[in-house]
């Protein structure tokens, strides 16, 4: 049996095959095998998780790290850390909102140089309008885009306007040739437009459910007429559901994903004396959760295959260090398993892109884990922003190892034997999380 500078041994891995007791080795960043739990193996470094679960680190598609006041780079350490906390090893990055945001190759070079000191895998997406050109499509993959990404509203902030619709047609195009994937926000502006009152302060009656639902049916036509792979990001209009299953029926190469705050919390559910959060789309009614629930459950070749954090700090949606035991404490209380939540928020991500190493617990995979308390239990400081604020979740993340290396909490100075609950294991996770 060759050395291994690293063995993690748990009760509950989470592989391909189910969850089950097994022990990982971990050599250059990369798993191994995955072995019976008390197989004898030789490693440097050996971790012994007890009960707690061992899931594959999260992929969280869609994350704004760009924060009002902060240099980029600081956005994408800071963002980084935070992801660390929520068992999040890569993040794939929004265009924008960001400065500058990402609409061509030289701001792409200059993001990846900004999140080049970040402890997270970082990938990105480009962000197409209505003046992006076929050679820049090109360009922008030829330098290493993930995926493409626009907007039929206002979901990518003032530096990604709506795109056009004779443009979203002519951009499907250049990218079912590729392939690459375009994601879509799908609000429909003129939908939204129609339907604003300028002295309201209430979100929900400025981007009605209907203004998603017509942004899909014109996404939806795009791709019957282009064949571009289209991933919908967010999906929170569950009476929509619908549209989605009749292109997937009719074998388009559709998908779509939501975030916990829409699974978790209906419109009006603040704590007492807290408000509520203003995402783009905002938080839905009672009987949408529900819906959006039944649609992700789908028994059948279901379209909402996704969950991401929905990590906004601008728009004051701080989401990136709660969102799996979020994301747990509901799935759980519907008798949903670790699998279900290692394929929502890992295996399904890295295959939408191409990570073709990231995602899953097995041999040749980039060791990217994480360990998962599923019986812990933890506050959300009150003044934390986003929606999760004053909440008690379920789950909680204990280690997080970046291509086998230990990054949450800070490493041992001295190599050795670990225990699950001994000093090694560091200080709260959630301490110092804004």
């Amino acid at each position: 049996m060759p050395h291994a500078d690293r063995v993690i041994r748990s009760q509950r891995v989470v592989t391909p095959t189910g969850v089950v007791p097994a022990a990982v080795s971990v050599s250059a960043g990369r798993i191994t095998g995955v072995h019976e739990r008390a197989a004898a193996l030789s490693a440097d470094e050996e971790t012994d998780l007890g009960r707690v679960a061992l899931l594959p680190g999260g992929v969280d598609i869609d994350v704004a790290a760009h924060a009002p006041g902060g240099s980029l780079r600081e956005c994408y350490t800071h963002t980084a850390g935070a992801a660390l906390r929520g068992g999040v090893t890569t993040l794939v990055a929004a265009p924008g909102p960001a400065e500058p945001a990402i609409v061509d190759a030289a701001a792409l070079e200059w993001h990846r140089r900004a999140a080049s000191a970040a402890p997270a895998h970082l990938a990105f997406l480009a962000g197409v309008t209505g003046d992006t050109t076929p050679a820049g499509i090109a360009e922008l993959h030829a330098a290493g885009a993930a995926g493409f990404y626009c907007s039929l509203s206002d979901g990518g902030g003032p530096d990604l306007p709506a795109i056009p619709e004779g443009q979203l047609r002519s951009v499907m195009a250049e990218l079912a040739a590729i392939p690459a994937p375009l994601l879509v926000h799908p609000e429909d502006g003129g939908e939204m437009a129609a339907h604003r009152d300028g002295d309201s302060s209430d979100p929900a009656g400025s981007r009605p459910q209907r203004a998603e639902r017509r942004g899909l049916e014109r996404v939806m036509a795009a791709v019957r007429a282009t064949g571009a792979p289209t991933h919908v990001c967010p999906f929170t209009a569950a009476d929509s559901a619908a549209l989605l299953e009749a292109a997937r029926a009719a074998s388009l190469p559709v998908s779509a994903q939501t975030c916990p705050h829409y699974l978790c919390l209906p419109v009006g559910s603040a704590p007492e004396g807290g408000t509520s959060p203003r995402g783009r789309p905002p938080l839905r009614s009672e009987a949408n959760r529900q819906a959006l629930w039944s649609a992700l459950l789908a028994r059948t070749d279901p379209a909402l295959t996704a969950v991401g954090s929905g990590h906004c700090p601008a728009a004051g949606m701080a989401t990136l260090p709660w969102a799996l035991p979020a994301l747990w404490t509901e799935a759980a209380q519907r008798g949903r398993g670790l699998a279900d939540v290692a394929r929502w928020t890992a295996t399904n991500p890295a295959t939408l892109l191409g990570l073709r190493a990231k995602g899953r617990i097995a041999a040749g995979h980039d060791a990217d884990l994480v360990a998962f308390d599923t019986a812990g239990r933890q506050p959300v400081p009150a003044e934390s922003e986003g929606p999760y604020a004053a909440r008690r979740l379920s789950g909680r993340v204990t280690r997080t190892w970046v291509a086998g290396r230990r990054v949450h909490p800070a490493p041992d100075r001295e190599p050795g034997r670990e225990r699950a609950g001994s000093p090694a294991q560091g200080p709260n996770p959630t301490a110092g999380v804004t």
